[in-house]
């Protein structure tokens, strides 16, 4: 058993999808028509083959609710590791994403959160054992 896909809600996938790849560098692998919607996935351009981020619309009243809960909790809805969050936190700010948590040394980790604009807080994580 292996993970090959994740979702993160959003509450638009245009948008998600000029966020997602001209902000965070991610790489569209899939934009495939479904009804009103579309299947549109994005991958690390470092993992082209590796597992799939769905930008899932949140259009199911149900997942509207649990995505404003966490947002307005300012809980993350998911994380993102990278090697440089100095590097990454400064190239994003300075682009004009807004962050919730600058990077924090928390035990072996640093963190950062930051708004996707799209109705979500991520996390950010660099191991700083590494």
């Amino acid at each position: 058993m292996r993970i090959k896909l994740t979702s993160v809600l959003v509450d638009d996938q245009d948008k998600a999808l000029k966020f997602y790849t001209e902000i965070l560098g991610f790489v569209k692998k899939n934009d495939i028509p479904v009804g009103k919607f579309k299947w549109l996935t994005v991958v690390s351009p470092e993992e082209p083959e590796g597992i799939e981020l769905l930008l899932e619309p949140n259009d199911n009243p149900a997942a509207r609710t649990f995505q404003e809960a966490l947002y307005n909790q300012g809980i993350p809805l998911t994380v993102f590791f990278v090697d440089d969050i100095q590097k990454e936190y400064e190239q994003m700010k300075n682009i004009g994403v807004k962050f919730a948590q600058e990077p924090t040394k928390m035990e072996t980790t640093i963190i950062a959160v930051f708004d996707d604009t799209c109705g979500n807080f991520i996390q950010m994580i660099q191991n700083s054992s590494v």
